[in-house]
C-alpha cells in the first residue's frame, strides 16, 4: 500500500513536472506570435511611414527648380541727375538688396549667434539643436519652436510661402521637406550665398523686409554703417518682429539684444568689453528720435506731379510692350524693385514749381474743392456724396446755377457744412469724409527737349499737393486746345500737302457751315483777303476755317493731328440715343473736339515742329530695369519717331508763330500779335496761344532753339476766365527765361534751299514797285518765305494805280490840270460774299469806274467852242485798268 502511495506520488510529480514544461512552451510560443506580429506590424509600420515620408518627399521640388532669392523689392525712381526722388512699395515689397559684402561682420554675427550658431559647419539641419529643442519642448510641454536653421528659415520663407499650414499634418510634412531642401541647398550653394539670400529676406518689423530696409527704417543710415549695438537690435526681432519691436516694445528688444551679445561673447565674436560697451549704448533713444522724424516725413510723403505721371506711363508700357497684364504690371511696379531713370530734370523742375506756385503770378485768387462723404443709416444701407451733390445742394438753396468757385476757403467750409446738414438724420453715422480745397483757376505746364521727346517736368497743378496719384491736369485731364489746334489741323497740313504758301490768302468775311456760323475772336469786323502768315499771327478763326474745309479737308486735318500725336480724337461715336460724335468736321480747325486734348500731348505736337517736322514720343523715363539689371523698357527702341512735316513746313510754321510772338498789327485795324508778352528777351521764340470760345481753356504753347513747353489755364469746373485774369503767357515767359539763362541763341534752323520773295500781303503775289506800296495801309508789301518751287511767279492782281481828279474824284482826263491830278492806289474787289469788309474801304470806287473826269472835259470843250464831248470810258484809263475793271478777284484761295 505504502508502495502504491509511493507510486502515485511519483507518478503525479512526473506527471507535474511536464506541466510546467507545457506552460512554458505556449507561453514561447505565444511570444513568438506576439514578436512576430510585433515585427511584422513594425514592417508595416515601416512600410507606411517609409511610404509616406517617401510621398512627402515625391512632392519635394527638384533643388534646381527652387529659388531662394528674396522677392518683393520696392522700386525706386531717379531723375536725370541720378538723383533718387521716389520709392514704390506695396505691402510686402519694403526691400532692398544688399550684398553679403556690404553687411558689417559683427551684424552678421549677430544673427548667427541667435539664429544658427553652428550655421558655418552644419549640413543644412542642426542635429544638435533639433534634439535641444525637443527636450526643451518635454519639459515645457511645447513644441512649436527652434531648431530651424538659418537654411531652414530661408527655405521656409522663399520656397513654402512663409510657413502658413492650416492643419498640423501639413507642418510636418512642410518642415520634412524644408529639412530635406536645406541638406540639398548647401551641397549646390555656399554659405555665403544662403547668408545673403537670408539677411535680404527676413522681415524685420515695421514693414522693414531685410536688413537694408530695417538699418533705414530704424536708424536712417545704410547697413554698412551699423553698429554692433544696432546690429543687435535688429537681430533681436526675427524670431517675434511684433514681439521685439525696437519702437514699441523697446524693454523686450533690449532683453533680447542682451542675450544675443551674451551669445556673441560665448561663441567667440566679441569681447566682453565689446558686449558691455554696446549695452551701454542708449540706441533705443535714437531709435524713437528717428522714428519722430519718419512718422513726420510720412504727412508729406506723397508722389510729386512728375512721378504721378511717370507710374501712369510706366504702367501703360508694361503692358503695351512688356506684356504684362494690368495686375501683373501693378505688382511688378511696386513689388519688382525695379529701376526707373526718368528724364526729369531736377533744375528745371525746381523752376517750374517755384513759379507755377508763386501768388504774384496770379492775378486773381479763388477756391475750389473735391469732396467725399459717406453716411450709414440706422437701417445699414450707406450712401455716398461727393462735391456735384453740394453744388446740387447751393442750386436748391438759391435757385439759380452755380459753379463750384469760391472768393475765399470760409466759404467753402460753409458750404459743405450747410450741404452735411442738409442730409445727416438722426442715427445716422459718418463713415468718411475728405475735402481738399483747391487753389483756382488752375494750371497744368509741360516742358521738353524737342529733339529726344524727353520730358523735362511737369506740373498738375499749383497749390500744396496732399496726395498721392492726384489730379493729373496735364497728362491725363482733357482740354479744350482751342487756337491751337489752327497750327495742327489746318495750316499745318495745308502747307505740307495743300499747295499752300505762307502767302496764299483766304478771304475774311462772315462764314457758316451747314448751320455753324463761324465768326472772329475780335468781334463783327472782317478783314478781307488774310494770308496763312496773318491767320497765325493773329489767330484768325475764319482763315483758319476756310483753309481746312476748302484746301485741306476734315478728314486730312484729322489725319495730321492723329500723327502729331493727338490720341484723344473721336473718327466716329455713337451715343445710346443715336447721337454720333465726330471730330472730322469744321470745328476741328478751332479746336473744338469732342472731349478735348491734354497739355503732353497738345506739347509733343508742337515739339514736332520744333523738330523740324518729325514727331518724337514725349516721354518720361529712358529705361527700366528689373531687380537683376536687366532691362525691361527701353524708350531708346520703343519710342515713336516718325517724321510728319517736311522740314521745310516745319519752319514756315515756325516762322509765323515766331512773328506771333513779335510785336505785330494787322496793318492799322488795332487787332494785335497773340503771342506777344511770351516772347522772351534774349531766346528765339515761337508759338501759339489759345483760347476757347468761352474762354474756358487759356493756353500758350511754344519753342525755342532748346525747349518746347505749354501751359494751360482755367478754372477745373469750367468757367470762363477773362484775358486780363489769365496767366499764361507771363508764366510761360518767366519760366523758360530762368530754363533758358546763360545759353547762347542759335535761332530757328532754316532749312536749306529755302527761298524769299517780296510779296503783295493782299494777294499773295509778287508785289508790283510803285503800286502795292502806295495802298495807304502800312506793311502792304512784305518780304515771304517759301519751300523750294513754291515762290510766287505771277505779279499782284489786287491793287490798280490810277490818277484821280481831285476836284471830280473821277479819273483824270487829258483834259485835268496837272496840280488836280492825283496817283492813288485801289483794291479790285468782287469778293465772295456781299458783307462789307476791311478791304471795302479801299476798292476801286464806283465813280472810277465810270469814266473821266467830265468837269474838265466839258470845260475843255467849251473853251474850245467844242460841243459837249463824250466821256471817254475806256481810252483815257491808264495802267490797263480799262481791261481790269470787270476782273473777277480770286476766289477763297489764291492756290484755287
Amino acid at each position: 500500500m505504502n508502495y502504491g502511495s509511493k507510486g502515485i506520488r511519483k507518478q503525479m510529480r512526473s506527471v507535474n513536472s511536464r506541466v510546467p514544461k507545457t506552460k512554458t512552451k505556449l507561453a514561447l510560443s505565444v511570444l513568438k506570435l506576439f514578436l512576430v506580429g510585433l515585427v511584422s506590424l513594425g514592417l508595416v509600420g515601416a512600410c507606411i511611414g517609409f511610404g509616406v515620408f517617401r510621398g512627402m518627399l515625391d512632392n519635394v521640388p527638384a533643388i534646381e527648380d527652387i529659388d531662394v532669392s528674396p522677392s518683393g523689392f520696392f522700386t525706386t525712381i531717379y531723375d536725370a541727375s541720378g538723383n533718387e526722388i521716389q520709392t514704390l512699395v506695396m505691402a510686402g515689397a519694403n526691400r532692398e538688396e544688399v550684398a553679403l559684402e556690404e553687411i558689417p561682420d559683427h551684424v552678421i554675427n549677430a544673427f548667427i549667434a541667435i539664429e544658427d550658431a553652428r550655421f558655418w559647419t552644419n549640413n543644412g539641419i542642426d542635429m544638435k539643436g533639433m534634439l535641444r529643442a525637443f527636450v526643451d519642448g518635454l519639459r515645457e510641454k511645447e513644441f512649436g519652436s527652434g531648431a530651424s536653421t538659418i537654411t531652414q528659415q530661408l527655405i521656409k520663407n522663399n520656397v513654402f510661402g512663409g510657413g502658413m499650414e492650416a492643419s498640423f499634418g501639413e507642418k510636418v510634412e512642410r518642415k520634412i521637406q524644408e529639412q530635406y531642401l536645406a541638406i540639398e541647398l548647401t551641397k549646390v550653394m555656399s554659405k555665403e550665398k544662403i547668408l545673403e539670400n537670408y539677411l535680404n529676406t527676413i522681415n524685420l518689423g515695421n514693414n522693414s523686409l531685410g536688413i537694408q530696409a530695417a538699418s533705414r527704417r530704424y536708424f536712417g543710415k545704410p547697413v554698412g554703417e551699423l553698429t554692433l549695438s544696432e546690429g543687435a537690435v535688429i537681430a533681436a526681432t526675427t524670431s517675434s518682429p511684433a514681439t521685439y519691436d525696437p519702437i514699441r516694445e523697446p524693454e523686450e528688444n533690449a532683453k533680447r539684444r542682451a542675450i544675443i551679445l551674451d551669445y556673441m561673447v560665448e561663441q567667440g565674436y566679441i569681447s566682453v568689453e565689446e558686449r558691455d560697451e554696446a549695452l551701454a549704448d542708449d540706441v533705443y533713444e535714437r531709435i524713437a528720435a528717428h522714428n519722430a522724424t519718419v512718422i513726420e516725413e510720412a504727412k508729406d510723403d506723397h508722389y510729386s506731379y512728375f512721378v504721378d505721371s511717370l507710374i501712369d506711363q510706366v504702367l501703360d508700357d508694361l503692358v503695351n510692350d512688356a506684356g504684362y497684364s494690368r495686375e501683373q504690371a501693378r505688382t511688378k511696379l511696386y513689388s519688382g524693385g525695379l529701376k526707373i531713370y526718368a528724364t526729369q530734370d531736377p533744375t528745371i523742375q525746381a523752376i517750374v514749381d517755384e513759379e507755377i506756385n508763386n501768388p504774384e503770378n496770379y492775378p486773381i485768387l479763388k477756391y475750389g474743392l473735391s469732396y467725399r462723404y459717406s453716411l450709414e443709416h440706422p437701417d445699414g444701407t450707406v450712401d455716398n456724396y461727393s462735391e456735384g451733390h453740394v453744388k446740387l445742394h447751393l442750386q436748391e438753396q438759391t435757385g439759380t446755377s452755380v459753379k463750384l468757385i469760391f472768393n475765399t476757403e470760409e466759404e467753402v467750409y460753409a458750404a459743405v457744412q450747410s450741404f452735411k446738414e442738409s442730409i445727416k438724420q438722426e442715427g445716422d453715422k459718418e463713415l468718411g469724409e475728405v475735402l481738399e480745397v483747391t487753389l483756382q483757376p488752375q494750371v497744368s505746364f509741360v516742358l521738353m527737349d524737342q529733339n529726344t521727346g524727353e520730358v523735362k517736368a511737369i506740373s498738375n497743378g499749383r497749390g500744396e499737393k496732399t496726395s498721392s496719384l492726384s489730379l493729373r491736369r496735364a497728362t491725363s485731364s482733357l482740354r479744350q486746345p482751342g487756337s491751337c489746334f489752327k497750327v495742327i489741323a489746318a495750316f499745318a497740313p495745308a502747307l505740307d500737302t495743300g499747295g499752300n504758301t505762307l502767302s496764299t490768302v483766304y478771304y475774311d468775311a462772315p462764314f457758316s457751315v451747314s448751320v455753324k456760323e463761324f465768326g472772329n475772336w475780335w468781334g463783327d469786323m472782317y478783314t478781307g483777303y488774310s494770308n496763312i502768315r496773318q491767320g497765325i499771327v493773329y489767330s484768325m478763326n475764319i482763315v483758319a476755317t476756310k483753309c481746312l474745309m476748302e484746301t485741306v479737308s476734315p478728314r486730312l486735318g484729322y489725319q495730321y493731328a492723329r500723327d502729331l500725336g493727338i490720341t484723344s480724337l473721336v473718327e466716329s461715336e455713337t451715343l445710346a440715343d443715336g447721337t454720333v460724335l465726330t471730330d472730322i468736321g469744321a470745328a476741328l480747325a478751332l479746336g473744338g473736339l469732342t472731349y478735348g486734348v491734354t497739355n503732353l500731348e497738345l506739347t509733343g505736337a508742337y515739339a514736332a515742329i520744333a523738330n523740324g517736322g518729325t514727331y518724337v514720343e514725349p516721354i518720361l523715363y529712358t529705361k527700366v530695369l528689373d531687380n537683376t539689371g536687366r532691362v525691361i523698357l527701353d524708350n531708346s527702341k520703343n519710342q515713336t519717331r516718325t517724321t510728319v512735316l517736311k522740314d521745310t513746313t516745319a519752319y514756315l510754321l515756325t516762322s509765323a508763330m515766331q512773328s506771333s510772338c513779335d510785336s505785330n498789327q494787322y496793318f492799322n485795324l488795332g487787332i494785335y500779335s497773340t503771342g506777344t508778352k511770351a516772347r522772351l528777351d534774349t531766346m528765339s521764340t515761337a508759338g501759339k496761344t489759345g483760347t476757347t470760345t468761352d474762354n474756358n481753356d487759356l493756353w500758350f504753347v511754344g519753342y525755342t532753339p532748346y525747349y518746347t513747353a505749354g501751359i494751360w489755364e482755367g478754372y477745373d469746373v469750367n468757367d470762363y476766365i477773362s484775358e486780363n485774369d489769365s496767366s499764361t503767357k507771363t508764366i510761360w515767359k518767366k519760366i523758360m527765361t530762368r530754363v533758358h539763362e546763360g545759353m547762347s541763341d542759335p535761332g530757328f534752323k532754316i532749312p536749306v534751299g529755302m527761298e524769299t520773295a517780296t510779296i503783295c500781303a493782299k494777294c499773295g503775289k509778287l508785289a508790283i514797285a510803285g503800286v502795292c506800296e502806295m495802298d495807304e495801309r502800312p506793311g502792304m508789301v512784305v518780304t515771304e518765305y517759301y519751300a523750294p518751287g513754291t515762290t510766287p511767279t505771277e505779279i499782284c492782281d489786287c491793287h490798280v494805280k490810277v490818277t484821280v481828279c481831285a476836284e471830280s474824284g473821277e479819273l483824270a482826263s487829258v483834259y485835268c490840270p496837272d496840280g488836280l491830278r492825283q496817283e492813288r492806289v485801289f483794291m479790285l474787289l468782287n469778293p465772295p460774299s456781299p458783307d462789307p469788309t476791311y478791304d471795302t474801304e479801299y476798292a476801286l470806287p464806283e465813280a472810277l469806274r465810270n469814266g473821266t473826269c467830265h468837269i474838265h472835259t466839258v470845260l475843255w470843250a467849251a473853251a474850245h467852242g467844242i460841243g459837249s464831248p463824250a466821256v471817254d470810258r475806256g481810252a483815257a484809263i491808264p495802267n490797263g485798268l480799262s481791261d481790269r475793271l470787270g476782273q473777277v478777284v480770286p476766289s477763297t484761295s489764291a492756290a484755287e
